[in-house]
């Protein structure tokens, strides 16, 4: 953990201050975790020289599954090195999306911030299709065989048709919640979009939702620049559905747009509900405010959501850190805005500021220009007791985009970098009508000996363990 972290004896203050008469938020914990190689045993190098294996940017999405387990989400992968031909696809690669398995709890701590959180990687689960995909010429994963097609975060890897086609073997994961049964999870990405459901323990794509159609584009290009270029409606290109929630008695998936489409104005962006029963889809409208789009959205209740609103400046854009805001919203009453288009503004859903997480952390002793830009993961957790009171804990996560070391203006020697989890506690007052989810953790448990052989490549990983 880097110095900043250390530096945080401000927080003893907080300690001693009863938290019966709090009216905001608290800072309990902050942790990390870093490290070069996953659990997915793949080995070999990606098109950009990056290993198959690499380990980072998981904090795109994350769930909490139980017994101070959790999912953490990277996204397609990592595109910051630029390699021959690379252009041509925005420098992205064969990387295999995958979803890590974290062992994460608060301990309780003498000094500096309440608790302590020392998360350990236990398995890694790659995702696939037991059905064939569309891959671009040599965009194939060389892992892929007769029953098991690895989803893969190279752009050019799509078919014919609009962006929504569920053939396409491109995803770029952005928002991720487990099954309330504890078997599945749920996953929502940007090139679509799309909303999949995966097997947990095998990684298998079981169910693909159908979205509402003024979400996708109808012209596909492998670069961001083309994308756009080429279309005057649905998603904005790498800012498609970038959160997720799913509702505690689990019928319900809640995804939200990270930016407006692009036959939308006023900066509004849409949340969209699908019962997962029946696949029956609603739109609402959400107006940015500080933020400049979307990263997460969590269920406090059936109705009520937060959301995490940020701009893209902090650690990582060599800048400080901005807007970075988690507001409450309640879907009760809210005007469903499917096939509507353009200025949406009146039609948006009321917003309160339940977190400012820049200016807390900035209140903690870290400067802005060491908060990251990329603050994207959020879930709840389970409840703690500190100074006598019952805390719903939310743990919020940055994805550093595969780069663990920063090396710019403001950090000319370089900065550390890791994957971060910051936790807060929420009082009742601070956060009413919490419901928590009920996820059942009596998973089957796989045998960690079974071994999975990985096509022609002769490759194999071992099967991810609950």
């Amino acid at each position: 953990m880097n110095k900043s972290f250390k530096n945080l004896a401000l927080f003893s203050l907080i300690s001693s201050i009863s938290l019966a008469s709090q009216a905001a938020p608290v800072l309990l914990g902050i942790g990390s975790i870093s490290g070069t190689a996953d659990k997915s045993g793949l080995t070999g190098t990606l098109e950009s020289g990056v290993n198959a294996n690499v380990f980072g940017g998981l904090g795109s999405g994350l769930a909490y599954a139980g017994n101070n387990t959790f999912i953490a989400l990277p996204d397609r992968g990592p595109n910051a090195q630029a390699y021959a031909g690379g252009a041509a696809v925005d420098n992205t690669t064969t990387y295999i999306p995958r979803f890590q398995t974290l062992n994460m709890q608060l301990t309780a701590s003498n000094s500096g911030l309440p608790f302590t959180i020392t998360p350990t990687l236990t398995n890694t689960t790659l995702l696939f299709s037991s059905t064939a995909l569309n891959y671009a010429a040599n965009g194939a994963p060389a892992q892929n065989d007769a029953s098991h097609y690895f989803f893969s975060g190279r752009s050019d890897n799509f078919g014919a048709g609009n962006s929504t086609s569920a053939n396409n073997a491109r995803l770029d994961p952005e928002g991720v919640r487990i099954s309330n049964d504890g078997k599945s999870v749920f996953i929502s990405d940007e090139y679509g979009p799309y909303v999949y459901q995966f097997d947990r323990t095998t990684g298998e794509r079981i169910k693909t939702f159908t979205l509402p159609s003024e979400l996708a584009i109808a012209n596909v290009a492998p670069t961001e620049a083309a994308e756009i270029g080429g279309n005057t409606a649905g998603r904005t290109t790498n800012k498609g559905m970038e959160g997720l929630a799913i509702t505690p008695d689990g019928k319900t998936l809640v995804g939200i747009m990270q930016a407006p489409l692009l036959q939308d104005t006023n900066k509004v962006v849409r949340i969209v509900t699908v019962d997962i029963a029946s696949g029956t889809t609603h739109e609402y409208a959400y107006q940015l405010t500080t933020g400049s789009g979307v990263s997460e959205i969590v269920a406090i209740n059936d109705h009520e959501f937060l959301v995490d609103e940020r701009d893209g400046k902090g650690l990582g854009d060599n800048s400080n850190a901005v807007a970075k805001q988690i507001f409450k919203i309640d879907l009760n009453g809210a005007q469903d805005i499917t096939g509507l288009s353009g200025n949406l503004a009146s039609k948006a859903v009321g917003k309160t500021l339940s977190l400012d997480f820049k200016d807390l952390l900035v209140n903690a002793g870290i400067a802005a220009q060491n908060i990251p830009a990329k603050i994207e993961g959020m879930t709840f957790g389970e409840d703690v007791v500190f100074n006598n009171q019952t805390l719903h804990t939310l743990w919020i996560s940055n994805d550093n985009d595969f780069l663990s070391t920063i090396t710019d203006s403001k950090h000319p020697q370089g900065f550390n970098n890791p994957s971060n989890f910051y936790v807060f506690g929420f009082s009742d007052a601070d956060l009413q009508n919490y419901v928590a989810q009920k996820i059942s953790v009596n998973v089957p448990e796989p045998s960690t000996a079974i071994l999975f052989l990985l096509g022609l490549a002769g490759m194999s990983f071992v099967r991810r363990k609950h």
